[in-house]
């Protein structure tokens, strides 16, 4: 029998940017694509998965009929990510693991989350990260704009998913937070790890190791990057553009480009 972790959805994100022009919701978690709010598509993928058990979801109160809905535990929030993280923590208790995920991911599947879990597996770590490779993102999604980062394996963006033990968060809670304000400024981050990694990564010469080896000299924790060639796990809304996205993917209406076909696409979920 496969060992199933606990999951926390991330889902107090506020609508900001060029996805206020096109919702008159002010979370994301709570906009809707076809029948279904954004979040609701993330609790269906983590039911799906073989590995998930308990679902725990953070967000507002608007969200807890949703949430009701969908037989999840639901836990109110407050306008600090780390603080509802932490907040979800303590009702999930002691746990050798827990999954995270934002809720403002729906075009994440079950296949996808199993599969990051998986790949976890033989990896001894405290916390574990994807990262998507741009050919990936590019092959499936090849006009989506992504942060990305350049590194000796390749050029990557990261995903929305992580699976870590609770203790991290709980001992390291104010470094976790200046990483979660910089999560999408790459040379904010290299700051936090020094100038050396900072002149690495202009010169592309920065291996993925070196920065495990100095999340753990400053965490104190061992973290892992996993590389994923699945888009579908780092493909957030927070903009115009990602939201006719995701709804044309959504709606079985997105042309995959060079016939190229993800073994893990997404499809609609009954209402």
């Amino acid at each position: 029998m496969v060992a199933k972790v606990s999951a926390i959805v991330l889902a107090g994100g506020e609508v900001s940017g060029s996805l206020a022009t096109v919702t008159s919701e002010r979370y994301e978690a709570l906009i809707p694509i076809g029948s279904q709010s954004m979040v609701s598509y993330v609790i269906s993928a983590l039911r799906s998965s073989e590995r998930v058990g308990r679902i725990i979801v953070v967000g507002p109160a608007e969200l807890a009929g949703v949430v009701s809905a969908d037989s999840c535990e639901f836990v109110d929030s407050t306008s600090s990510m780390v603080e509802n993280l932490v907040r979800a923590l303590s009702v999930v208790g002691p746990a050798e693991k827990v999954l995270v995920v934002t809720g403002d991911v729906p075009l994440v599947t079950g296949a996808v989350i199993d599969r990051f879990l998986e790949q976890t597996e033989p990896i001894e770590a405290d916390i574990y990260y994807p990262i998507i490779t741009k050919e990936s993102n590019e092959a499936l999604f090849p006009h989506i704009r992504r942060t990305y980062v350049r590194l000796r394996e390749g050029v990557f963006t990261g995903g929305n998913v992580v699976l870590l033990d609770p203790d991290c968060v709980l001992k390291c809670r104010q470094t976790i937070e200046q990483a979660v304000a910089m999560r999408k400024k790459p040379w904010q981050l290299a700051r936090l790890l020094g100038f050396r990694f900072i002149l690495k990564l202009l010169l592309n010469q920065l291996h993925l190791a070196e920065i495990e080896k100095r999340v753990e000299l400053i965490l104190g924790f061992k973290g892992k990057g996993i590389i994923s060639t699945s888009p579908e796990i780092g493909i957030d809304v927070d903009k115009a553009s990602d939201l006719q996205l995701v709804q044309s993917v959504l709606a079985g209406e997105y042309v995959t480009p060079q016939n190229v076909k993800s073994e893990n696409a997404p499809g609609t979920i009954d209402a």
